[in-house]
């Protein structure tokens, strides 16, 4: 299986895959997730990450005793504040060099753009704001970085933003990850968590490239 089949299959099928590591890896499974919510809010490649629903189902087997709720907690903190200071820090400094040529192979100038005008519209923020819109959530510290907000700002909206996202997502799959109908329909819940969090940004990109084509 290559690299995009075993990303995609790991997006659309969390909860299997997450249980198969919890099996194969024990409390190491902690590290990895670690690792994918860091990479999708710390690295401008990986937008595409599922931060939102690899949350959700964590929560909803801590409620079943495969993983620790507390544990959970804190690595998730830890793993979205301290990749929305990375890739604040990979804007301070790489950004204007990647953006200066327009679009590149992974940099998207419409992703930018999209940032952009969420700062426009929401001021400061943004930082808070973006973390429930995928790849605006990736990109917005990402131009933070290259200067659209002083750091000192961006720690308060950052750690404030990061602990009510994983609030959000992981309270709701501990609390609702236990009923019958969620734990039989878990495949269809996190096809339902993507569509509906990626549903605003695709037609906004939609929107925009019809904008730029004309």
């Amino acid at each position: 299986m290559g690299l995009i089949e075993f990303l995609i299959d790991f997006i659309l099928h969390v909860d299997t895959n997450l249980i198969l590591l919890i099996h194969t890896y024990g409390v190491w499974v902690y590290v990895l997730i670690f690792l994918v919510v860091f990479c999708e809010t710390g690295l401008v490649v990986f937008p595409f990450l599922p931060g939102d629903s690899l949350i959700f189902i964590a929560g909803a087997l801590s409620s079943q005793g495969s993983l620790s709720f507390e544990l959970l907690f804190a690595v998730f903190v830890l793993a979205a504040v301290g990749g929305d200071a990375a890739n604040y820090s990979i804007g301070h400094y790489l950004g204007p060099r990647v953006f200066h040529d327009g679009n590149s192979r992974f940099f998207k100038r419409e992703y930018l753009d999209m940032a952009q005008e969420f700062y426009e519209r929401h001021g400061g923020a943004t930082i808070f704001l973006a973390r429930f819109v995928p790849i605006v959530r990736t990109f917005a510290p990402f131009l933070a970085g290259i200067g659209c907000m002083p750091y000192r700002h961006f720690v308060l909206y950052n750690f404030l933003g990061g602990v009510a996202w994983v609030a959000l997502f992981l309270f709701g799959g501990f609390f609702f990850g236990g009923l019958q109908i969620v734990k039989d329909n878990l495949s269809l819940i996190i096809i339902s968590i993507i569509v509906v969090s990626l549903a605003p940004t695709a037609l906004k990109l939609l929107t925009m490239r019809k904008k730029n084509s004309r």
